[in-house]
């Protein structure tokens, strides 16, 4: 996935998939081709269609430039685009889905509430990667 668009204030922006081994990542780059931020998840184990979001991130030079929303929008999109019930650990994608969950849901959307077996998981997955489960800049 790689979508062309635009932040809330007008930058140029691409969006695209990055699938590791572990943990897979939104990326947001800007006109100039510097990485502007990234949201981070996990896929459930066992083929659960399920993607347990738990950090985003905004690079500081972008911040107040629209990069997080974006993050969170295209990675919302793409989850309906695939089928896959969104799992929101990471504090932007909570606060979002508790705000504007039914929306989420009327366009297509499923999510639900994380459990601790999830936030065990991303623990786990994150191991000595550096990333804070639950952290979040953007």
């Amino acid at each position: 996935m790689t979508q062309e668009t635009t932040t809330g204030t007008g930058d140029t922006a691409t969006v695209h998939l990055a699938i590791g081994d572990r943990i897979s990542s939104y990326i947001a780059t800007s006109a100039d081709g510097r990485v502007a931020g990234r949201a981070d998840f996990i896929d459930a184990p066992e083929g659960r269609a399920e993607r347990i979001f738990f950090h985003t991130e905004v690079d500081p030079a972008y911040g107040g430039r629209g990069f997080g929303v974006l993050l969170l929008r295209e990675a919302l999109a793409d989850s309906i685009r695939q089928g896959v019930t969104v799992v929101p650990v990471c504090p932007l994608f909570a606060r979002h889905l508790t705000r504007h969950g039914g929306e989420y849901v009327a366009e297509g959307g499923a999510y639900r509430t994380p459990r601790l077996a999830d936030i065990d998981l991303v623990k786990r997955a994150v191991g000595g990667s550096g990333r804070a489960a639950g952290a979040d800049r953007a």
